[in-house]
């Protein structure tokens, strides 16, 4: 029995990243064997073990042939009489099908290190096109390597792919995993970018892949184009490291562009509505968690009114504060403000901008502590009416707000400006 470490793992050892975990390919060995020496058995559609001490991956060298459409239709094969080269030839990209040996001894056959060197993502063989999840983990992984290209072997082969149809076979919950693993990498406008020129976004998410080519007014967005606008957006919250429901708001928020009616390009009249909508439908489809789902939503549906705050009646900031259930969900509303700022600052020339120290963000931030520290039992307690007490509490939340306006307008006038907010790395909710 030889064991070797594969994948990931000598991949990342040779960029000079830290290894998380250590994946294992055992040759020569049984299942019966392996349990004979107390690993554990986790695989359920070829034999995967855990080391009995150490917990990391040991799976015995395999082949796979395909036997129908999707990442599924798999008839694997794992005996002691396959080696280390037919398992890696099974594998993905070249940078992925590099070996190493307990004595610290290389086994490349299929050119991984020489397209490390070359930061190119090569498929190992024509076998690639056999499982179109890989599609999408070549795309994420030029969100995480931004310094890759993807070969143009690769590139026409996945194109033949999606041309043939293997993308619509991809379930929901796997499209929705590689999506939210690529939205947290360093740069994930690559991946859309990389699905884009592939073909695949538009079978993926057609919502977003229509947005580009669609103009937007240049006064207000200098870049024009309302696709590369959200990826600015989205690039500027991977900037911020702010958490996946924050990047998936920013990755939808403006999908109701798409639906703008073309005699009335560039301008976008009434776009948010239509843009809840559209995130809402895309995020039920992808099966996206609840919390990335209310936040899309809320986002696409308020970002265009968070920036005119300066100018907003007390009444209209508490009905907004209402709609967005500030009381109760405090971290959820500073998360729709974060969201919004990289909007902002995702235009052109000001994506130069830092995002913590957009404007509007002190003043969300200042109007919601007012209503938070409202006492509304005491208000409840004081009304004579008890009908009236939602009116009681509404108005008194108005005038919290409206003293608030009058402080800084006094304030503005008579010192210096406060201090820039808050960074995003701080604590969220009534006290961020």
């Amino acid at each position: 029995m030889q064991t070797y470490v594969v994948g990931g793992a000598v991949r990342d050892a040779l960029l000079g990243l830290p290894v998380q975990d250590r994946d294992w390919v055992v040759v020569g060995s049984t299942p019966e064997a392996m349990l004979a020496q107390g690993f554990r058995p986790v695989g359920r559609d070829f034999p995967v073990f855990l080391h009995p001490e150490t917990n990391e991956e040991y799976a015995l060298a395999r082949t796979e042939r395909k036997s129908g459409h999707g990442y599924t239709g798999f008839v694997c094969h794992a005996s002691p009489d396959v080696t280390l080269e037919q398992d890696l030839l099974r594998r993905d990209l070249t940078i992925n099908a590099i070996a190493r040996d307990r004595e610290g001894r290389l086994i490349d056959p299929y050119g991984g290190v020489r397209d490390l060197e070359a930061r190119v993502f090569r498929h190992v063989s024509p076998a690639f096109a056999e499982d179109p999840l890989r599609i999408l983990r070549v795309a994420r992984f030029a969100a995480r390597f931004t310094a890759f290209t993807v070969a143009p072997e690769t590139l026409a082969l996945m194109r033949r792919m999606v041309d043939h149809g293997e993308v619509d076979h991809l379930v929901a919950e796997r499209v929705w995993q590689e999506f939210a693993r690529g939205l947290m990498e360093a740069q994930p406008s690559r991946m859309i970018r990389s699905l884009r020129e592939c073909g695949a976004l538009a079978r993926l998410l057609p919502e977003l892949d229509r947005l580009f080519g669609i103009p937007q007014p240049e006064r207000y967005h200098p870049e024009i184009d309302t696709g590369e606008h959200v990826l600015q957006v989205l690039d500027q919250a991977a900037a911020c490291a702010l958490p996946l429901a924050v990047r998936w708001a920013c990755l939808l928020h403006d999908l109701g562009k798409g639906d703008t009616p073309a005699h009335i390009l560039p301008h976008h009249y009434g776009h948010e509505a239509a843009s809840a909508r559209r995130a809402r439908e895309v995020s039920i489809r992808l099966k996206a968690p609840a919390e990335c789902r209310e936040l899309a939503e809320m986002v696409a549906r308020e970002h265009g009114i968070l920036g005119q705050v300066a100018v907003l009646r007390p009444q209209t900031v508490v009905a907004l504060l209402e709609r967005c259930d500030v009381l109760r969900r405090p971290e959820r509303f500073e998360r729709m403000l974060q969201a919004a700022a990289c909007d902002h600052a995702g235009r052109g020339t000001a994506a130069a901008e830092r995002v913590a120290d957009w404007p509007p963000l002190a003043h969300w931030r200042a109007a919601a502590r007012a209503v938070r520290a409202l006492d509304a039992g005491a208000i409840a307690r004081s009304c004579p009416d008890k009908s009236r007490i939602a009116d009681a509490i509404h108005a008194a939340q108005v005038a919290a707000v409206r003293a608030l306006d009058a402080t800084a307008a006094t304030a503005r006038g008579a010192v210096p400006p406060p201090p820039a907010s808050p960074p995003f790395g701080g604590k969220s909710g009534p006290a961020a």
